[in-house]
This record gives structure tokens, C-alpha cells and sequence, in this order.
């Protein structure tokens, strides 16, 4: 077993669909801030030349969804050289997991309160690139000059990094769009009421 680490950016291009719920979009306006886009890829050789199959990603990705039900699924800043994930690293919290065709795409939530999130967090609103990175355990084998990922796999999380390796793993600030959304909603609504009262309409 050897640990094998993935780096993606979080959305392709740059641009993502708006992923988040009402309440989250709540949290955001008051200075949460989440991050969406892919974070894994299957059937798509990457830049460190590893090929996962699909039933072997996605099966990790269904057990992986019960640590994000459980609020267990806490990643770090930068990859370290360890399986273990360091409770004083971490920065962000994976909030929800899903597959869309080959693509595993996912929505988390940085964890301001940390001293790692506090970073992660600077990093975004100084509007710094950088991408999502898988890290778990297990085999390779290379055949015909592909190297797969064997069945005996195991993803332990997903880390923030500077140099992801899957094409289009770039994650979207959902947090920015947002903010000057409700900003500039919340002027049209100071606005229209002080017209209101100004002509008790």
C-alpha cells in the first residue's frame, strides 16, 4: 500500500452552476464562505499518469458520503506525507459529495475559525488560484503504459492545494458572486423603501 495523492482544480473553466441551499446562501451573506466544483475524476489519466476506474473511485465516494453526513469529513492545507489527517492542520470541511458521468464533484465549507482555515480563507479573498487534491491509500499497477488505481483503494479526504493535477479541478468561489448579489440586492430594498416612505406609497 502506498499513499497516492491527487490534485484537481475546482470547477472547469472557472465557472460553476450556483450550488448552495437557501441557508447556506444565508451563512455566506454573514462571511462563510464555500467552495464548489470537481474534486476527482474517474476513467481520465491525470497529470501524475493514474487512471481510477469507476466502480473502484465511486465506491470509495459512496463511503465517503458517510463521513460527510457525520461531519467527519475534515481536510488540510497543502498536503502532508501521512494517511493521518492533523486535527491542527485542518481547514476545511467537505459538506456534500456527489457524481455527475465521470466526474465526483463536491461543495465545501472553509472553517474560518482554524488557523489553516484562517489562511485558506485569506487566500480566497485575495482571489488566489489553487485547486482540490484527493489523498488515500492503496496499489498501482501499470499496464501498457497505464498506470491504474487497484481495487484495494481507500480515499481518506480531499486537501487544498497550489498545483492540481486532474484538469478542470479548480474550485469555484461560490462566496464572492454572492456577496455582492445580496449587497447589491439589499441596496435596491434600502433604496425602494426609502422611496416608499419618502412618498408614503
Amino acid at each position: 500500500m502506498k499513499l497516492i495523492r491527487e490534485y484537481y482544480e475546482l470547477c472547469d473553466g472557472g465557472v460553476c452552476q450556483d450550488l448552495l441551499t437557501e441557508s447556506e446562501k444565508r451563512e455566506v451573506a454573514e462571511g462563510a464562505c464555500y467552495l464548489t466544483g470537481v474534486m476527482q475524476k474517474c476513467n481520465t489519466e491525470n497529470a501524475n499518469k493514474r487512471v481510477y476506474s469507476k466502480e473502484t473511485l465511486f465506491r470509495e465516494v459512496e463511503r465517503y458520503k458517510q463521513l460527510v453526513k457525520a461531519n467527519r469529513a475534515l481536510g488540510e492545507l497543502d498536503h502532508p506525507d501521512s494517511s493521518v489527517i492533523s486535527l491542527d492542520r485542518v481547514s476545511h470541511m467537505v459538506v456534500d459529495i456527489w457524481t455527475e458521468g465521470n466526474n465526483v464533484m463536491g461543495k465545501i465549507k472553509v472553517l474560518q475559525e482554524t488557523p489553516c482555515g484562517k489562511i485558506l480563507a485569506a487566500l480566497i479573498k485575495n482571489d488566489v488560484t489553487f485547486g482540490i487534491s484527493s489523498r488515500g491509500t492503496g496499489s498501482i499497477e501499470t499496464r501498457n503504459g497505464v498506470t491504474m488505481v487497484q481495487d484495494d483503494f481507500q480515499l481518506i479526504c480531499f486537501d487544498m492545494v497550489s498545483d492540481p493535477s486532474t484538469p478542470g479541478a479548480f474550485m469555484l468561489k461560490e462566496v464572492k458572486e454572492l456577496r455582492e448579489k445580496v449587497k447589491e440586492e439589499n441596496n435596491v430594498t434600502r433604496i425602494v423603501d426609502e422611496m416608499l416612505e419618502k412618498y408614503k406609497v
